[in-house]
């Protein structure tokens, strides 16, 4: 019980950046500012890896329509994250409440990731790239900044974090409208295209 709001705040997180929240959490341990992170996260190796992959997301995060098909091909990846995140953070290999940590983490990424996906398509039919890169900034600052502040102080990040996931879901809620017709349009488009292709030589 005593992990559960760190394992909560990773979860959520996780849905959002997935390779930040592994990459500080690797790096906050490694460096000796903490103990609660778990010697598997502050592999070299892994600290490497992670590190690229934020990059790479900071980069397509900020590009319009590329970051909706980002989130797409995240949609599996944030959440199995947030649920490994979630059970390293536990400890106790195979235990029930190592289980339960990962259930926690892997359906609260599941939950915070459908938030920003369906905020980035809303976004995405505003034809200028600035919301793309304001949003992307905000969520890389407000996920580190988050993380760091649960190492330190993890039942009030947990309350941050929960209160930021229902400002999200109802936003999101709010949005639907938007969300629903940008995604009409995508799928005509896809149809367009699939008609217009030259049929193959039988």
């Amino acid at each position: 019980m005593s992990v559960l709001p760190l394992v909560f705040t990773s979860g959520w997180a996780s849905g959002i950046n997935a390779y930040a929240v592994v990459f500080l959490l690797g790096l906050m341990g490694a460096t000796g500012v903490t103990d609660e992170v778990p010697a598997s996260l502050e592999r070299p190796d892994v600290l490497i890896v992670a590190g690229v992959l934020f990059l790479c997301e900071a980069v397509a995060d900020k590009i319009p329509l590329v970051d909706s098909a980002w989130d797409a091909v995240h949609t599996v990846i944030r959440p199995v994250a947030g649920a490994v995140v979630a059970a390293l953070l536990a400890g106790q290999d195979g235990s029930l409440p190592q289980l339960a940590a990962a259930a926690v983490g892997g359906s609260t990424a599941l939950a915070s990731h459908l938030v920003k996906a369906g905020t980035r398509i809303a976004v995405n039919t505003s034809p200028e790239p600035a919301s793309n890169i304001v949003l992307s900034l905000a969520e890389d600052l407000g996920v580190s900044a988050i993380i760091v502040f649960a190492l330190f102080h993890p039942l009030a990040a947990a309350i941050i974090a929960a209160t930021l996931l229902v400002l999200g879901i109802i936003t999101v809620v709010f949005l639907f409208s938007r969300i629903r017709r940008f995604l009409r349009r995508w799928k005509a488009r896809r149809e367009a295209k699939r008609l217009a292709a030259p049929a193959a030589p039988g």
